[in-house]
């Protein structure tokens, strides 16, 4: 939940729907190993997501979000 309590919104462009996956990233270019940023994704979205992250190796790991 947010400070407003509204659910935690998927991070896809345009979407609002309420979170479910965590998807933990960084760049190794500019973040120290164990630094990780959290993208949300609803199922939908999920897979675009991670594939974006992967293909540019920032993709650490998925897991469930329950905010």
């Amino acid at each position: 939940m947010t400070e407003e309590g509204m659910p935690a919104a998927c991070s896809a462009k345009g979407c609002g729907r309420p979170a479910t996956w965590a998807l933990l990233w960084n760049n190794p270019k500019i973040h120290t190993p164990d630094r990780r940023k959290t993208w949300l994704a609803c199922d939908e979205h999920k897979d675009s997501l991670s594939d974006f992250l992967g293909r540019r190796s920032f993709l650490r790991e998925v897991e469930p979000f329950t905010g």
